[in-house]
């Protein structure tokens, strides 16, 4: 069985790793805080203490992090992955970063003769926990091809959507369609709200009709119980919607949903801090209501 690495134990990439491990493949592990992957090395992983060990130890190689410009640090920084890659392995990137910069590193690591496969992921921690995740890969169709038993331990839904970048390109669309529903999500309930409806109520009965949508589901009852821990934080729907503000300007796409995204987001950060859930909308939506 293929020896994996994994780098990056957050709220998404913890439990993911964990679904690796249980499917029993041999599994190698790094995080910059080594207190997160305890659950994981209680049950065999093996931690080491960089990305170039990782490589070395490893066939296919895992990374889950918060941005472009840690992907690349990841990847080719000091004691990074390419130090320790060789020709034949497989990195595949789970993160939601920039396409231009995916076909970027693809190149640069083609030279070593290592295939990347960009494969970011739609679900949340929901997902992630459940090993329901639906995931996106752009890349090399044969590496695709070998990998897909692999990312089955994560996902429900597997899909190669065509060359390098083309995942990330994919999730950008995803997320423009996630933001509608989440800004739909707050913006109703806090007309539910002011009507002196039952939240509780309410949510349960669109979910049965037109309205019903994934983000209804997983923050519909966190907004009605007051509950704003992240399954997704501010900071990084801001990263992800800036991302697709610059693509769709450099189409000269009209975005009136990003923008008002990226509009209510940042006040949320603004006021409530980044690492909130997203669903801290509904918040700001309420205080903007009081100031009317």
């Amino acid at each position: 069985m293929e020896r994996i690495g994994f780098i990056g134990l957050g709220i998404m990439g913890e439990p993911m790793a964990g679904h690796i491990l249980k499917a029993g493949y041999p599994l190698t592990v790094y995080t910059r805080s080594k207190c997160k992957a305890e659950r994981l090395l209680s049950e065999g992983a093996v931690w080491v203490d960089s990305p170039q060990e990782v490589a070395k130890n490893s066939d296919v190689i895992i990374t889950i992090v918060s941005d472009t410009p840690d992907v690349e640090q990841v990847i080719f920084g000091e004691n990074g992955l390419e130090c320790g890659l060789s020709s034949g392995k497989i990195v595949i990137d789970m993160s939601t970063i920039s396409a231009e910069a995916t076909r970027g590193f693809a190149e640069r690591l083609a030279k070593q003769g290592v295939c990347l496969l960009d494969a970011p992921v739609s679900g949340g921690d929901i997902g992630a926990i459940n090993a329901t995740l639906t995931i996106m890969v752009g890349g090399d169709a044969a590496a695709f091809e070998k990998c897909v038993p692999l990312l089955k331990t994560m996902g429900t839904k597997v899909t190669h959507t065509g060359a390098s970048g083309s995942g990330q390109a994919t999730k950008m669309v995803n997320q423009i369609m996630s933001a509608a529903c989440l800004i739909g999500v707050c913006e109703g309930l806090t007309l539910a709200a002011k009507e002196g409806l039952d939240l509780e109520q309410t949510i349960d009965i669109i979910l049965g009709g037109n309205g019903a949508s994934t983000q209804l589901k997983a923050n519909g009852p966190k907004v009605a119980k007051g509950d704003f821990t992240p399954g997704f934080m501010l900071d990084l729907f801001i990263k992800d919607h800036n991302m697709v503000n610059k693509a769709q300007k450099s189409h000269a796409i009209g975005c009136p949903i990003t923008t008002n995204a990226l509009q209510l987001a940042n006040a949320a950060r603004d006021e409530f801090g980044g690492r909130e859930g997203t669903q801290s909308i509904a918040k700001i939506l309420e205080k903007m209501n009081l100031n009317v």
